[in-house]
Formats: C-alpha cells, sequence, structure tokens
C-alpha cells in the first residue's frame, strides 16, 4: 500500500532582501548603454548606410529635390536593374554634379537600345516596362546605340527622361560598378513636391 502524501513541504528558504543599486552604479549602467549605442549608430552609418540628399530634378517624379535617402552600401548590394542608385561623379569625364542618383536599367552584359522616335527603351531586345519614367525616352545625348555593357558595367537613367544627364550622355556612359556608392532603400525625409511647394509625408517608405 502506498503511503499517502501528507503535503508536507520544506520550509522556504528565506531570502535576503535585495540592496538597492547606488547612484553610480545606476549613471554607469546608463553611461555604458549610451556609449555603445553611440558606436553602434558610428559604425553603421560608417560601414552599413549614408544619408544622401537628391538635388535637381531628374528622378521626378519619383524624388524631389530635398529628398533625404537611406543609402545601403555598396559592400552589401547587388545591384539590379530597377536599382535607384548613387553614383560617384568621378566616372564622368566631366564632373556632372557633386553626387548623381540614378536608376539601373540594364547590367553587365546586357545590350541597350533607345528608340527615340516611339520613346521606348530595350534590353537585350525586349521593350522594358517603366512604370517610374514620367515620359517617354525622347532625348539622346552623344551615346551611339545599340550598346553591349561590359560585365562589370551598368546602364543608368534617370526617371524624369528628358531632363536627365545620364548612361545617355558620353560624358558618363556605361557606370563601372566599383563607382556606385551604395542602393537607396529608403524615402526618410522628403522635400518638397513642385506642384504644392510641401513636403508630402505620404510619400515615405520603400523606394521602388
Amino acid at each position: 500500500m502506498e503511503e499517502e502524501n501528507m503535503g508536507w513541504k520544506p520550509a522556504a528558504s528565506q531570502k535576503k532582501p535585495k540592496e538597492p543599486e547606488s547612484t553610480e552604479s545606476v549613471l554607469y549602467c546608463w553611461a555604458q548603454a549610451l556609449v555603445t549605442a553611440v558606436v553602434g549608430v558610428v559604425l553603421l552609418f560608417t560601414f552599413g548606410v549614408r544619408l544622401i540628399s537628391v538635388n535637381g530634378p531628374s528622378m521626378q517624379d519619383t524624388l524631389y529635390t530635398g529628398d533625404e535617402l537611406l543609402v545601403l552600401n555598396a559592400m552589401f548590394c547587388d545591384f539590379k536593374a530597377g536599382d535607384v542608385v548613387v553614383i560617384n561623379d568621378f566616372n564622368a569625364e566631366t564632373p556632372l554634379n557633386e553626387t548623381l542618383v540614378k536608376r539601373i536599367v540594364a547590367v553587365g552584359g546586357q545590350s541597350v537600345d533607345i528608340d527615340f522616335y516611339e520613346g521606348v527603351v530595350y534590353v537585350d531586345g525586349v521593350a522594358v516596362d517603366e512604370p517610374y519614367a514620367k515620359e517617354p525616352t525622347w532625348s539622346a545625348a552623344g551615346m551611339e546605340f545599340p550598346i553591349t555593357l561590359a560585365e562589370d558595367e551598368v546602364f543608368v537613367m534617370g526617371d524624369n527622361r528628358n531632363h536627365s544627364s545620364d548612361s545617355r550622355d558620353s560624358r558618363l556612359g556605361p557606370v563601372k560598378e566599383g563607382y556606385l556608392q551604395g542602393k537607396a532603400v529608403f524615402l526618410l525625409i522628403p522635400g518638397r513636391t513642385p506642384d504644392t511647394g510641401r513636403a508630402d509625408w505620404s510619400r515615405l517608405g520603400m523606394l521602388h
């Protein structure tokens, strides 16, 4: 016959009351957390991301002058057609701007042709669907088409096709990937929309 459990329990061990932390200890913890946060932010903006301001109309109506973009460092990017990128202007024979913000239309090994009469861009013989373009591509700027990109090159254009200096311009041409500073991934602070003269905060978010 099993013995009945009488419900006996050992007396709970008495715990010593926790001593309150000293002011110095609390301040040290806060200072340590603050230093860690600052170092983390510095490292993030040194190696991971940076902020870039848009200047000029070449990316309208996707981006406007005064837009602040969060740009992912090139070392973390696998660039592809459709990406909005920031370019070091030293790729150009004559500097076109301090920084260039454009969209990749084609990548290494692809061929690009533009029908300036119809305003259509072709990549590898296929017309590109460009919902981001403000208008058809009417204007040429010195480059002869079709062209085939080297494996380390990309072809870029502004979304405001007829008001953009880009890879159609013989001074710039196809851009070496080494001159890409990074990919613009997020609109952090909107500039003023030309039509209203006000910042449209509904534009905030990921770039497409």
